[in-house]
């Protein structure tokens, strides 16, 4: 366990070192900041809580955002060190290979969530404080910040093993790129095809597996539908109710996005050869 905090210190300093957590930071806490002064403009009118149009808004943006940053992070973790020639330099020490990913990974998703905490937090602190009582509002903050940690350590868990899967940090580059595409647009334009194909509708135990194939769609059910306020005012209650996912089983279906690719990478490395 010594050697895995090690491990993700050094990836916590480098993050430090190469801006990768400053301007992570600076660009979700402008973004954030943004929608969340736009997004007060309309509820005096709408009588939605601030925080509650702040936590929508935000989900939205984190969909298309948080997986790239991720991505980007992790895609040359393992390939880019053994392009430097240094992972076989870390293997001469007394660490295992398993203890290297494992604190890699949980290096990259320290800064992942700093960056998160620091700029969504924020900008949600700063629109809460200034309403009134509002303890669901503060329950989908909460979940917002929690399920886009846990979003992007899926994405950091998958860049993570396609850079054990290729050889080179392009290649790598690539792959990360159309895993992101993949996801966050393919899949949903696939599956809305697919709904206008089957004109008699598509059988909601069939939708639902879709959905837990794709961890974006799974946040976006876990901040959209997971608070009555949330659901009503995105417009997502009559899909809430349709799929019956509870809040904490859609964390955990999240939670195995993060755990299968990092399993299947802890495999792929202690048998790669170098």
């Amino acid at each position: 366990m010594n050697a895995i905090l090690i491990i993700a210190g050094k990836e916590v300093r480098d993050g430090l070192r190469n801006r990768w957590i400053v301007g992570t930071t600076l660009l979700l806490a402008v973004l954030a900041f943004a929608l969340a002064m736009l997004g007060t403009a309309p509820t005096g009118v709408l009588g939605v809580k601030p925080l509650a149009v702040t936590v929508v808004s935000l989900a939205s943006l984190s969909i298309f955002l948080i997986p790239l940053i991720a991505l980007l992070l992790s895609y040359d973790s393992i390939v880019g060190e053994v392009e430097h020639g240094t992972l076989l330099l870390l293997l001469t020490y007394p660490v295992r290979r398993g203890e290297i990913l494992l604190g890699k990974v949980l290096g990259h998703c320290t800064i992942l969530a700093l960056a998160t905490l620091i700029g969504y937090g924020g900008a949600g602190l700063a629109v809460g404080l200034g309403q009134g009582r509002d303890p669901q509002g503060w329950a989908a903050l909460a979940l917002l910040l929690v399920s886009t940690v846990m979003l992007g350590a899926a994405f950091i868990c998958l860049a993570t093993l396609i850079s054990l899967l290729v050889r080179e940090r392009a290649s790598a580059a690539g792959l990360a790129v159309a895993v992101w595409l993949l996801f966050v647009v393919v899949f949903d334009v696939a599956v809305l095809g697919l709904l206008v194909w089957l004109k008699s509708g598509l059988d909601p135990a069939l939708f639902r597996w879709l959905l837990i194939c794709n961890p974006a769609d799974l946040y976006r059910l876990v901040n959209l539908t997971g608070m009555e306020n949330i659901r009503v005012f995105s417009g997502m209650a009559g899909l809430s109710e349709s799929l019956r996912f509870s809040p904490w089983l859609l964390l955990a279906l999240l939670g195995g996005w993060c755990a299968v690719p990092l399993a299947i990478a802890l495999f792929v490395f202690r048998r790669r050869e170098l």
